[in-house]
């Protein structure tokens, strides 16, 4: 099992509506590809003083599956011109761990 770990901020009066976004239209977008080997997707959200942090943790099933939702660059991150118009930064590419011991 492989977790997509991805970063991104904005400001405090854009939180909301970057939140909403996602899981309106960015996160049911995904799950309508029904890529397989795709598992799931969770927000963290985290009020600093400056800006809101959001993290985004995708589970799939191996590396092939990851490459099917972010293409063949596959660290690179997945950011629609939507959410870009919101985020005042982000992180250009996206971790990728093993999953080794996990909970279900």
């Amino acid at each position: 099992m492989i977790s997509r770990i991805w970063h991104g901020w904005t400001t405090h009066g854009k939180a909301d509506a970057y939140e909403a976004l996602l899981k309106e239209e960015v996160f049911t977008g995904i799950a309508a590809r029904r890529i397989q080997g795709y598992v799931d997707i969770q927000l963290l959200r985290r009020e600093l003083a400056q800006e809101t942090e959001f993290i985004t943790l995708m589970r799939f099933e191996t590396l092939e599956a990851v490459r099917a939702f972010a293409g063949e660059d596959y660290e690179a991150c997945v950011v629609p011109d939507k959410a870009r118009a919101i985020l005042s930064h982000f992180d250009e590419r996206s971790q990728h761990y093993e999953i080794r011991i996990g909970t279900a």
